[in-house]
């Protein structure tokens, strides 16, 4: 089942050179090693092995090449093999001596001698030899299709080989291929290796670093010009090597971050609800997180409640905890004291799908409600709300808010996840549980052991049952009593919504006692891996299938300190059973009667299934060698020691180990009836081919020896211990197998990316070929696994699950692979960052593709016994160490030597204990079927010997117990450890003492120690003297072991602090090799440290392994240390690996020390900077009185050093601030560490650079002139003439000039073209909302600072709209362009968006018209929705803050913020460049040497200043008080002043409008932090700390960008926007000239003015406050201003007039927002003339309005009362109507008695006064929250009218009938005519034309009352004729009316008919009108029969007596 080629010499070679062979077959590459200066004979005797899965056919070929190496250019072709295998394939074996052909096939002199041996699959050929295989030749049988490698389809041109090879192959394949159409060109090109970050740490080479320029040159000779747009490389890991490849990567991150608690904050706003279903109902909201409940307060009698409440839950736990909790908001009615009110509906999801929206949240969308218990109903209304999750250190971007007055589009902004759809179903979860095995024995209750005691019962003593939790229910099975292996078959039914919106499962055994029932073990299944939602997607299914679970270990004791991990939190350290399942899901039809409508849990019975439905039972076999144990603790390092390893629950010494018995059926049958038993191992004979194998799973113990003072190691020298367990389990290794082939994908993927980023961060040239090198092993690798998981086989145990994954990841994989070779050809130099992003996602998706739901073989557990108490362990997956004969399909660590680190168990190892390594392990592990087990030993290090144990004759195949090395090679290390920088402070002094610990097998060094610093440069080289390491020595040149550096900080008691680590490779020279480049010497590389999971600073070092040869150590290289040092027995790192050096001046800038802290409770008095680099040193002046003026005297002092050339390798620079205390004493103030100098290099421009060009952007109509040229000013110039800028359309073109040109670029619009747009804007408006066309001009006197305000959050809405928009549309063509290669999903995906975005279209075009009219005339300000120094980097242009730190950082949780351990702030700043500088530098006019390259600094005297703090608002505040509310108000702190504006408290608002303005005297640099919080007002108790915002005013003083006070849009001399600087445009301008020493400004005639090289138009007259036009030069100045960046040398950008918003924040919750503030600081230097009064910004008052609505009549209203007395439909109807809520204002009218026909007079009016906030369209009501409340609380409703249409009853309530509600602002326009008014006026809303009444003043017309029918449906109830009636409070008093229909104005009483009495008033009325009208006739027919009956009976009455008469003749 291989080819095997031995490939032995090559001859007859011209030349001196380095040679290298490829042998090439089936697309599958190797390379020899390289064979240096070889002459005519090159002699490799190297074999290589091609595993095959299907036979080799006759003819195919196998192909060699052979080349001259080289180590920079191109490998140049000597020559080509070629040979059919036909031969080869009917004999078995070959030996050939042949000629090699050159390119044009004409034989060359060189000949190539090979020998060729192939083994076919069936056995056919050559007889098996015994360690071939002991695999049974009935494999046959089962088809030749199981392992088909379907190779032929892979070109031979495509690199496959560098795709995966097989294990003997060189792993990142040496091809490095340029590739051009027409033929392949491969050039072995090497690279600089850059070192992949993080743990990749495989240093093979360090080739020569190959420069730009000779890619390109190479390029055009290699293939006559290369587009270098189309060049890629495969890998900058340049591998010349055929490595072995016997070792796999360690993983560096340590500790274990599940389970650990964290901060999290829910915040959900509650904002309104509609189309609540339900007549007349009082609707309250509940809010449930977890176990948590909050209530809104109840909105009575209304469908459509407004709450706009705002809650805030507090967590604090494991993540998966949280986002496991279920979020259920439900609106229940009439809920009050007494009663529980009744459920409405319901809606719920889990935390996790909020956190993983975009930005955590969700904004303003609307949550569908359902009844859970009714599931046949529809949906019972809408929700709106916003839902948020912050964990710590999560930043919510909150969309801004301002006025909403967006009419929302329910169906578009569903509270969904995107792709789920809309319409959501009801579905049926069927969970079944089938039985379990393998449990612990678990009741340690004292009961049970006593029992056993006393009677011996033996029973299993366990009563398990297995409990599901999803989505917020839970269901159970039943107990099965005293049962290891309970039997259940039952399965749980869940109904929910489908797809549901809880991601998780949760399933758990659990042990019911009486006391109380414990956790065995907990598995989650996430159903987005069991389901695809695409359109050829499947439903959640699952199994059947096992799911082993994992938990804490299983030593029964009483108390299990690890019984969280059984909960499922954290990773668990041991298995604990394995649990049989299945899982299905049904979507409900529920039109379907019979459907059972409840949503409860049911727990049913299930059949059971076939025992081998999950496959079939197979023996595996696990074996393991240890081959070394260091870096032991020396906490357990006294006793002896032995590893324990598991596989399930064999190889567990406690609970033995279970084979199951195989009974098969005589005669075989089809005999795979399995039964597990429990078998102790008896000693009977099994007839097994090995004999009977007795599994050992522990090694020996062995006493530790002593490494150094921390660490032991265990004497495996010579001889590694080895384990072996056999094992039985279902065979479904396909699944582990199809896992493998994408987690190697992913894996190469990922170390590809890593390459690219390490090439962007290091400068490496061309990041983007790797990229595209990375995109073509992506696609080649994922078209491999489309070939590979194609042949899977069909038997019986696949379940659905398996198929539909299978298709699924071949969809997937085959569409990633199409998209990565479309991004290929798109990958280039500027389109790299975002490329890089996309890659990114494709990792994402393969990892969650990889992830196999359904487990099968459990993980191995390998556990470290001290003295038989388990310390610590490692958990390794056993998909990683699988055996496939496929070598894709392979564990990834299978047959391989692994570094692991064995760590504690559970909750141990949180925090520094789990940072620390227990042990450090290299161990080899191979787990496969038993059959297959001959090559188990293959990947070990050769060179040893198997020690057996002796067990009867003839049964030689046992496993090793222990591996005896002979062959051993010495080796000596060297460590150069140059420096470390960015450590962690592990001292209170904010320092450390940091020495490094260099650990090698099994010796370990340590550097010196160096105090007091973060960034030590220790500079020293450990040398490791006779390192002995086992194995060939060719192996150790590749595959070296690797090197653990350790970091810590030295007490002076106590033992040392661990501060981190990290791994390395050594580069290795053999004894045979040369000590010359490209590889040695080495080169220092950054080594990234971790603590932990986090990082930890980089360690610069190199290390290099030399083979001690036969000549001993004189034959090493020798250490050339630089001269002229000496350190004593330290060495200093040697020439040609230390940097090399020159000299670099170092300027700092000393402004002054801030806010430091008390040091030892001491306050700082006399504080002195001290500044170090690179060991040199310079000392600030000394402050002397540190109160008095925090400044220093002398400003600027420098220093000079040497520094590396690479910027790269520059040192931290250290700043530290002491306090000198009497007696020449010192104090540590706190020190900061600059780690990057690369912002502070200075530049010098270069001379020929004169002629440069400029871009000028039109961006926005407003000129961009981005220029940073050189100080010399070109001549020619510049005109620039700026118009006010025309926001509507923005216009963006691109205008090139040459500096030198006279270009003139206008933006000027002509006088009648303004007036043109003006009217064409006015017309334009009537499309939007027919009358808005007329509205009159916005009066100037009207307008105030809130019109601009509100004018400029529109803009700023629109601008993030059109971005988003932008975004979004480039989003889409990006994905169209990577979809074309797959066809079909860009489509549907086209087709799923449209709808939605076509919708937002029209509303938005309908509600922009009308805005937009406004925008051109009210001057705007910019609001930025962040803080001021984000959009002008801190104000750092010239001065920078550096914070000084002090203290260690905490260790309990190791992101501790930096804030805490701040202990002030020094200002100032550094500039560093080369000496000598260029000549001219001094000659400037005006150059102060003191001041170096700080040149027109200002004076750091202490000086006075105004400053006047706006504060606007404040938005989503963190609830204070109990009722879920805060009554907030304003505090400011700058130095001593303390300011707080108590008495103007806002009562119960979270979203508070200040609009006030504070004035505050301050002397800088003494007062300069200036603090704005937020208190909470209590009327008992302190108030407390809602949150804060701190703003450094002095940063912002000086700054150039002149944040003093920002400049506005226009310049105007009154009105609202008046010119509010004491400073004047033109004098501005002239400053800023002087200081930036620019030419100007001179004003020219007609508009004109000069600055600098550029000249500026614009208007030059304005209007005084009485109209009068004066000339001014200010607009022009002002324009300047405007454009100031555009100024060449001085120019940047100016503070704009604006509000900037700032997050507070609560020292208690670190890094949780608690609201926002708007807010804006002006500051007004004393000494120059006085500024005019602040702005009033105080908020609007609300405008006083009357509404009057008079209802005239009502028609066709529906009639709801049957007639006492003749059964007849009739109704008594009122009208009720509301304004601001029910109760306040409810007004009835009269009622219209007895309406047989709907309809209804009423002639009747309501009047409601009302206050209206015109800009918020919100109407404002102040009352009482309740009888208890202090004061009165506002609020903000929107203006709605509602009117009600009743049916009036005397001794029951009322019956509502239907109802309207009308949006003041924009509602529908009545019907002319009763006939006209239909159900489309409520229903069709969007398309009808819409009328404001604050617009038209007066409507009048026919509107429809609507209500729910029994099926949900709207139905229209009755039409009302209306007449609103709009006047302000003055017109309401002039013209006053009365209500219903009183005085004044009275209205006429209605014409009702007569039937509208009271009938028991007038009943005689009543009677006589019943009978006259309706039943006249039946009466009088009545009396006719009454009389004829009288008679009747009169007749037959007096008949007898009469006749008696007659008869006697009386």
């Amino acid at each position: 089942m291989a080819l095997q080629l031995r490939l032995r010499t090559v001859s007859g070679l011209r030349g001196k050179a380095d040679r290298i062979a490829k042998a090439a077959f089936r697309g599958l590459s190797f390379y020899t090693r390289v064979l240096e200066n070889c002459e005519d004979e090159a002699r490799f005797d190297e074999t290589f092995r091609w595993p095959v899965a299907s036979n080799i056919d006759g003819n195919e070929i196998l192909e060699i090449q052979v080349f001259n190496y080289s180590k920079v250019f191109t490998n140049r072709l000597i020559g080509t093999f070629r040979m059919v295998l036909q031969k080869v394939v009917e004999e078995g074996q070959l030996e050939v001596t042949d000629t090699l052909i050159d390119d044009n096939n004409s034989a060359i002199q060189t000949s190539i001698s090979i020998e060729v041996r192939y083994q076919a699959m069936d056995g056919t050929v050559g007889a098996w030899n015994d360690k071939e295989f002991l695999e049974i030749p009935s494999l046959q049988s089962e088809g030749d299709s199981r392992y088909p490698l379907e190779t032929d389809s892979l070109l031979s041109g495509h690199r496959q080989g560098s795709a995966m090879s097989p294990s003997k192959s060189n792993q990142q394949s040496a091809e490095r291929s340029f590739r051009r159409a027409g033929k392949g060109v491969f050039s072995a090109m090497k690279l600089g290796k850059t070192r992949p970050p993080k743990d990749d740490h495989q240093k093979q080479e360090e080739p020569a670093v190959l420069e730009a320029e000779d890619l390109g040159r190479k390029a055009m000779r290699l293939g006559g010009g290369l587009d270098p747009d189309t060049v890629s490389l495969a890998s900058v890991t340049a591998v010349t090597t055929n490595v072995s490849n016997k070792r796999s990567k360690p993983d560096i991150k340590m500790e274990p971050s599940a389970g650990r608690p964290m901060d999290y904050q829910v915040s959900i706003t509650v904002i309104e609800a509609r189309q609540l279903v339900g007549l007349n109902m009082d609707p309250m909201v509940c809010v449930e997180v977890g176990d948590e409940k909050k209530y809104t307060s109840m909105k009575e009698s209304t469908n459509c409640p407004y709450y706009n409440e705002y809650f805030v839950f507090d967590f604090h736990v494991p993540p998966d905890v949280m986002f496991d909790k279920i979020i259920k908001l439900s609106v229940i009615h009439s809920k009050n004291l007494l009663r529980s009110g009744t459920l409405v509906g319901s809606f719920k999801m889990d935390v996790g799908t909020v956190y993983t929206q975009p930005e955590h949240q969700f904004y303003h969308k609307w949550a569908i409600l359902s009844d859970p218990e009714d599931l046949t109903a529809g949906l019972k209304g809408y929700l709106k709300c916003d839902v948020a999750v912050v964990g710590k250190g999560d930043n919510i971007k909150t969309p801004h808010k301002a006025n909403e007055t967006d009419e929302d589009d329910i169906e578009g902004n569903l509270l969904l996840p995107d792709g789920v759809p809309p319409e959501r179903q009801w579905a049926r979860f069927y969970i079944k549980i089938y039985r379990a095995e393998g449990l612990p024995r678990m009741n340690t209750s004292l009961m049970a052991n006593v029992k056993k005691a006393l009677i011996g019962e033996n029973k299993d003593l366990v009563d398990p049952y297995v409990q599901v939790f999803f989505a917020g229910q839970k269901g159970k099975t039943s107990v099965q009593k005293s049962s290891y292996e309970p039997l259940w078959n039952e399965q749980i039914v869940f109904t929910e919504m489908f797809p549901p919106l809880c991601k998780r499962i949760k399933i758990q055994i659990r042990d019911s006692d009486k006391v109380n029932d414990v956790a065995i073990g907990t598995h989650f299944i996430d159903l987005r891996k069991i389901s695809n939602e695409g359109d050829k997607g499947f439903l959640p299914t699952f199994g059947p299938a096992w799911v082993n679970m994992y938990g804490s270990t299983r030593n029964y004791t009483l108390m299990d300190e690890h019984q969280d991990l059984n909960e499922g939190l954290g990773e668990g350290v041991s298995f604990r059973a394995r649990l049989l399942m299945s899982l299905a899901v049904e979507i409900l039809d529920t039109s379907n009667p019979e459907i059972n409508s409840s949503t409860e849990v049911q727990v049913e019975q299930a059949p059971s299934v076939a025992d081998n439905c999950t496959g079939k039972m197979e023996e595996f076999f696990l074996f393991g060698a240890f081959l070394e144990a260091t870096m032991i603790d020396r906490k357990i390092g006294d006793k002896p020691i032995n590893f324990e390893v598991t596989i399930g629950n064999y190889g567990n010494q406690i609970d033995g180990m279970a084979k199951p018995t195989l009974r098969r059926k005589k005669d075989g049958g089809d005999g795979d009836e399995e039964e597990s038993e429990l078998l102790q191992n008896s000693s009977e004979e099994d007839g097994d081919e090995d004999g009977e194998l007795v599994s050992i799973s522990s090694s020996q113990p062995m006493k530790p020896l002593v490494t150094d003072r921390n660490y032991f190691h265990l004497p495996y020298f010579e001889k590694k211990p080895c384990i072996y367990i056999k094992s039985w389990w279902q065979d479904q290794r396909r699944r582990l197998y199809n896992a493998n082939i994408m987690d190697k994908i992913a894996d190469k993927l990922e170390e590809g990316l890593n390459d690219v980023q390490e090439m962007i961060k290091t400068e490496k040239p061309h990041p983007e070929r790797r990229l595209r090198g990375v995109l073509e092993e992506l696609s080649s690798g994922c078209l491999r696994f489309v070939t590979l998981a194609d042949k899977d086989q069909h038997h019986s145990s696949r379940t659905r699950l398996d198929r539909e994954r299978l298709k699924s990841c071949m969809r997937e994989l085959e569409n990633v692979g199409q998209q990565a070779t479309t991004l290929r050809s798109q990958v280039k130099k500027n389109t790299m960052k975002d490329k890089l992003k996309l890659v990114q996602n494709f990792l994402q998706k393969l990892r969650f593709l990889a992830d196999e739901p359904q487990h099968t073989i459990p993980d191995i557990f390998i556990w470290m016994m001290s003295n038989n108490k388990r310390i610590a362990y490692t958990r390794i997956p056993s998909k990683d160490i699988l055996y496939s004969i496929v070598d894709e399909e392979m564990g990834k660590d299978c047959a391989k030597v692994k570094t692991v680190f064995l760590k504690l168990p559970g909750k141990r190892g949180f925090g520094p204990a789990g940072w620390t390594v227990q042990a450090k392990m290299e161990i080899y592990l191979w787990l496969g079927l038993n059959k297959q087990r001959k090559d188990f030993l293959s990947g070990l290090p050769c060179g040893f010997e198997e020690k057996k144990t002796a067990r009867g004759p003839n049964l030689p195949s046992f496993p090793p117990i222990s591996l005896l090395y002979t062959k051993k090679q010495v080796f000596q290390l060297r460590a150069h450890m140059y420096q470390a920088r960015s450590l962690f402070a592990a001292d209170s002094s904010g320092l450390s003492d940091p020495f490094a610990r260099v650990f090698f097998i099994t010796q370990s060094q340590c550097t010196e120690v160096l105090n007091e610093t973060l960034c030590p440069t220790w500079d020293q080289l450990l040398v490791f003297d006779n390192v002995e390491l086992y194995g060939e020595a060719h192996e150790m040149r590749d595959d070296p072991p690797i090197i653990v550096i350790e970091i810590y900080d030295q007490d002076t008691v106590g033992k040392a602090d661990f501060m981190g680590r990290t791994f390395a490779k050594p580069v290795v020279k053999m004894s045979d090799e040369q000590y010359c480049p490209p590889r040695f010497p080495p080169q220092l590389e950054y080594y990234q440290i971790y603590r932990g999971n986090s990082t930890a600073g980089d360690l610069l070092a190199a290390f290099e392994l030399l083979q001690i040869g036969a000549g001993g150590k004189s034959d090493l290289p020798r250490v050339d240390g630089p001269t002229g040092i000496d350190r004593g027995p330290i060495l200093p790192v040697p020439l040609g690996i230390r940097p090399v050096l020159s000299k670099y001046r170092v300027e700092i800038l000393f402004w002054g020390l801030r806010d430091l802290k008390r040091v030892n409770l001491a306050q700082v008095d006399r504080p002195r900077v001290d500044i170090e680099c690179a060991g040199k040193g310079v000392q600030s002046a000394l402050i002397q009185n540190y109160k008095k003026n925090p400044n220093f005297s002398t400003l600027v002092k420098w220093l000079e050093v040497d520094l590396p050339e690479n910027e790269l390798l520059h040192p931290p620079l250290n700043i530290r601030v002491v306090d000198c205390r009497a007696f020449g004493r010192y104090t540590l103030v706190g020190s900061h560490a600059v780690s990057s100098l690369r912002k502070f290099i200075y530049r010098p421009p270069e001379k020929k650079a004169h002629h440069w060009n400029m871009t000028v952007e039109l961006l926005n109509g407003s000129l961009a002139m981005t220029n940073r040229g050189p100080p010399s000013c070109p001549t020619g110039e510049l005109v620039v003439k700026v118009e006010p800028e025309v926001p509507i359309k923005k216009m963006e073109t691109m205008v090139k000039l040459e500096a030198n040109s006279d270009a003139v670029v206008k933006v000027e619009v002509s006088e009648e073209e303004k007036e043109k747009k003006k009217k064409k804007k006015k017309g334009g408006g009537g499309a939007g909302g027919g009358e808005e066309g007329e509205e009159e001009e916005p009066d100037e006197s009207m307008l105030d600072w809130w019109s601009k305000y509100f004018a400029s959050i529109e803009t700023m809405k629109e601008q993030l709209r059109q971005q988003e928009a932008a975004a979004a549309e480039a989003e889409e063509k990006e994905e169209m362009e990577i979809a074309e290669g797959s066809k079909g999903q860009a489509k549907n995906k086209e087709k799923s968006k449209a709808p939605k975005d076509d919708k937002k279209k029209k509303q938005q075009s309908a509600a922009e018209l009308p805005e937009k009219k406004n925008k051109q005339k009210i001057d705007e300000l910019k609001v930025f929705n962040k803080e001021l120094e984000t959009e002008f980097d801190n104000f750092e242009d010239w001065l920078h803050t550096f914070n000084l730190l002090r203290g260690k950082i905490g260790d309990n949780d190791d992101n501790a913020t930096e804030e805490e351990r701040i202990v002030g702030r020094f200002k100032g700043s550094i500039c560093v460049y080369k000496v000598p500088l260029p000549d001219d530098m001094g000659k400037e006019a005006g150059y102060d040497p003191n001041l170096g390259m700080f040149q027109g600094i200002p004076s750091n005297d202490p000086i006075n200043v105004l400053v006047r703090v706006y504060v606007v608002r404040a938005t989503d505040l963190h609830p204070a008080d109990i009722n879920g509310k805060a009554d907030p108000y304003i505090a400011i702190k700058l130095g001593k002043t303390d300011i707080k504006d108590k008495e103007n408290y806002i009562s119960k608002q979270l979203n508070p409008v200040f609009g006030k303005s504070f004035d505050i005297e301050a002397t800088f640099p003494m007062e300069s932090m200036l603090t704005v919080a937020v208190y909470d007002w209590d009327l008992v108790g302190t108030d407390d700390l809602i949150g804060e915002t701190k703003i450094d005013l002095e940063n912002r003083y000086y700054s150039k960008h002149r944040a003093t006070c920002g400049v506005s849009q226009t310049y105007a001399i009154h009105g609202y926007n008046m010119w509010r600087d004491p400073m004047k445009p033109s004098q501005i301008l002239s400053k800023l000239c002087k200081e930036g020493k620019v030419d100007g400004p001179h004003f020219g005639p007609g508009g004109r003015v000069k600055v600098a090289n550029r000249v500026f138009t614009g208007p030059t007259e304005m209007e005084d406050e009485n109209g009068q036009k004066k000339q001014t030069e200010e607009h022009l100045a002002l324009t300047v201003l405007h454009h100031w960046e555009d100024v060449p040398r001085a120019g940047c950008r100016l503070v704009p007039e604006h509000v900037e918003t700032r997050p507070l924040l609560n020292p208690d919750k670190p890094g949780i927002e608690q609201g926002r503030l708007e807010m804006w600081v002006d500051m007004f230097p004393m000494d120059m003339p006085a500024p005019g009064p602040a702005i009033d910004i105080s908020p609007r008052k609300p405008k006083k309005y009357e509404l009057r609505v008079i209802v005239w009549n009502t028609d066709e209203v529906i009639l709801e009362d049957d007639d006492y007395f003749t059964g007849e439909k009739s109704s008594d109807i009122f009208v009720r109507g509301w304004l601001k809520g029910q109760q306040e204002d409810k007004q009835d009218t009269d009622v219209h008695y007895h309406s047989l026909t709907g309809e209804g007079n009423f002639n009747w009016r309501y009047i409601f006064p009302f206050d209206y906030l015109m800009a918020e369209e919100k109407i404002v009501i102040s009352k009482k929250e309740s009888m208890f409340s202090w004061d009165e609380t506002e609020y903000k409703i929107p203006a709605r009218l509602t009117l009600q249409v009743w049916d009036a009853d005397h001794f029951s309530a009322d019956d509502f009938l239907g109802a309207i509600e009308l949006d003041l602002n924009r509602f529908p326009r009545g019907a002319k005519t009763a006939k006209q008014c239909s159900m489309e006026m409520v229903t069709n809303e969007a398309e009808l034309p819409m009328v404001s009444i604050f617009k038209q003043k007066r409507v009048k017309g026919w509107w429809p009352f609507v209500a729910r029918d029994e099926n949900d449906e709207l139905e229209i109830t009755g039409k009302v004729e209306a007449e609103l009636h709009l006047l302000t409070a003055e017109e309401a008093e002039k013209s006053p009316a009365g209500l219903a229909r009183n005085e004044p104005d009275p209205l006429e009483k209605p014409n009702r008919p007569d039937t509208s009495f009271i009938w028991f008033l007038n009943p005689l009325k009543s009677i006589k009108y019943l009978i006259c009208t309706r039943y006249k006739w039946l009466i009088i027919k009545i009396v006719l029969a009454l009389l004829l009956l009288i008679m009747l009976a009169l007749f037959l009455y007096s008949m007898p007596g009469y006749m008696v008469k007659k008869l006697l003749g009386a």
